[in-house]
């Protein structure tokens, strides 16, 4: 798994390439958890990500709490079609706010 980052209008854009399962779990979510701040606006780009595990989901499900928490937002967005299966499938899709490209997701974020 790689994790990149970049910012845009104002949103933290993370890049999650590869595998999300158990061995990549405990490093993303260290990673996502450190960005929770007052008011902070989370983009996923899930563009580069293969597979992800019910490990996985409960990283994403963490830091979407811990985002809440801080009074911040998040997003996913340019989820795969064997990524977004698994979303649907484990009811997922209902949870998050999915956007099909980056500019849409921050559209969404900065309202």
């Amino acid at each position: 798994m790689e994790i990149s980052r970049q910012e845009k209008d104002g949103v933290i854009v993370m890049a999650i390439k590869g595998r999300l399962d158990a061995s990549s779990a405990t490093e993303a979510e260290k990673e996502l958890n450190s960005l929770c701040s007052n008011d902070a606006r989370l983009l996923l780009d899930l563009s580069g990500l293969e597979y992800i595990s019910s490990a996985g989901l409960r990283v994403l499900l963490v830091v979407a709490k811990q985002i809440r928490h801080c009074g911040g937002k998040l997003c996913l967005c340019a989820l795969t079609d064997s990524v977004m299966e698994v979303f649907n499938i484990s009811g997922f899709s209902s949870i998050f706010n999915i956007a099909p490209d980056i500019d849409e997701a921050v559209e969404m974020l900065k309202g």
